[in-house]
């Protein structure tokens, strides 16, 4: 039985280091930029919802190197190091490329389905309301799990709109109508920009998944003390994302599914390269 433990970052296989040096320089950019100059590279390079206006088909690659902080880019990054170095040595850096490029694509195309139909009823509702609007109808909105704020643009125009319209529904409420009307539109822009996903766990998660059908009864020591089979391992991992997805109890500000699609990704690219290869996917 083989156990894998971390081994030292010297005699890194090319396409690790260097995926390890661009997230590290996309980081402290990132950071920098928004420290000195208030400029957000996340609103930029992280991936926004497909129908945003802030969406750009560049964002498919670009999210994949940016982070929220620094414990994000910390976990990515370790287990990129601690389980791509072995990957890419077996595959070759040309294939452990196009696997970590399409399980982090395929990560944030299903996180843009599930997204889609979380966001499409409060569209759907948004566009009832301004094909037939009303006071009554724009409170019972205001009141409704439709109306969330997301995002400081969601709340920063809800302080500068809320005085204004209590205060016109008293003495001009055409006015006030006319003002919840501008109000929505832009809340359903405001609503459509503020999911971002940032980060390589898709990819990551890829990797893990990948390595748990090449290695599979390799031992993995969890928290560097805990035994246990990179298969298990993996299992645990998707059924755990799975069920926080599914539940959507969490509260931790995490794509789920994202993750799940690396999975998925990698686990569908694995068996088209077995198939390709007479299920000998791992010579490159």
């Amino acid at each position: 039985m083989n156990e894998h433990r971390p081994g030292n970052f010297t005699m890194l296989p090319t396409i690790v280091k260097n995926l390890l040096i661009i997230n590290g320089l996309f980081f402290l950019a990132s950071f920098t930029l928004q420290s000195v100059y208030r400029y957000d590279l996340v609103d930029i390079l992280g991936m926004h919802y497909i129908y945003s206006e802030k969406f750009k088909p560049y964002q498919l690659f670009t999210y994949m190197f940016m982070h929220g902080d620094i414990t994000h880019i910390f976990f990515n990054m370790f287990a990129l190091w601690m389980f791509g170095k072995t990957l890419e040595t077996v595959w070759g850096p040309k294939k452990f490329l196009i696997y970590y490029l399409v399980t982090g694509i395929g990560a944030v195309f299903i996180h843009s389905i599930v997204v889609y139909f979380e966001i499409s009823p409060v569209m759907s509702a948004i566009d009832e309301y301004l094909a037939k609007p009303s006071t009554d109808d724009f409170k019972m909105f205001m009141e409704s799990e439709n109306f969330k704020v997301v995002s400081a643009d969601i709340h920063r125009n809800l302080n500068a709109f809320i005085e204004t319209y209590n205060s016109l529904l008293k003495s001009s409420p055409d006015r006030a109508l006319s003002k919840s009307i501008d109000f929505m539109q832009q809340y359903r822009i405001d609503y459509q920009n503020a999911p971002v996903v940032v980060g390589a766990s898709g990819a990551v998660f890829g990797i893990l998944l990948a390595f748990g059908m090449l290695f599979p009864n390799s031992v993995i020591y969890l928290y560097f003390a805990i035994p246990i089979k990179a298969k298990y391992f993996v299992m645990i991992y998707g059924a755990a994302e799975l069920f926080m997805g599914v539940s959507n109890q969490s509260g931790d500000n995490v794509a789920h599914f994202a993750h799940l699609g690396g999975m998925i990704f990698g686990f569908i690219l694995i068996k088209y390269w077995q198939k390709q290869n007479n299920n000998k996917p791992w010579i490159s």
